[in-house]
């Protein structure tokens, strides 16, 4: 099989994958049947859902809020990091408005979030 065709072929070859991760490490050679096996049923499955189960990008918001969770920070906390008031972070985090160019590289440099996100690109 070169490429998942349908959801039988992809609901098998995730099992597989399941099955076939306990089985290699990252000591495993990669010459090892078992990590090929694994390698390629992967890639299929990664093509298929991509293809097929495909989620759109996430908002700046959405992003923001991850970023905000992963550092343990509080909007008011954002607030400060970025030198604005909180309600003007409320409103970014709402939609009601976006960042200022200016703002919008000091999220994207304090909040290590890439730039073309920051930008919408």
């Amino acid at each position: 099989m070169a490429k998942i065709e349908n959801e039988i072929q992809y609901e098998w070859a995730v099992k597989r994958v399941e099955e076939l991760l306990p089985l290699v490490t990252d000591d495993t050679p990669r010459t090892d049947p078992n990590s090929i096996e694994l390698e390629l049923l992967s890639n299929m499955v990664a093509d298929y859902s991509e293809e097929h189960f495909a989620i759109g990008s996430p908002s700046l918001m959405d992003v923001i809020k991850l970023r905000m969770y992963e550092m343990g920070i509080t909007q008011s906390g954002l607030a400060q990091l970025l030198g604005i008031s909180p309600s003007r972070v409320s409103e970014y985090l709402s939609g009601k408005s976006e960042p200022t160019l200016k703002i919008g590289r000091e999220i994207s440099r304090k909040l290590h979030i890439d730039a073309n996100i920051v930008l919408g690109v």
